[in-house]
């Protein structure tokens, strides 16, 4: 596992990790993206 949590640590710290950790941001920042991503959350919920 920690080998897992390294590669992660790893990829975060890349200028491809940067981008898309600031995409993702981004994306939670807008209303629409946080209104779809409750609804694709909600779905998963209702399955179990």
């Amino acid at each position: 596992m920690s080998g897992l949590m390294t590669r992660i640590k790893q990829f975060a710290r890349s200028p491809r990790g940067h981008r898309t950790i600031g995409a993702a941001r981004r994306a939670a920042a807008d209303p629409r993206r946080r209104a779809q991503a409750r609804r694709v959350l909600s779905r998963f919920r209702a399955r179990r």
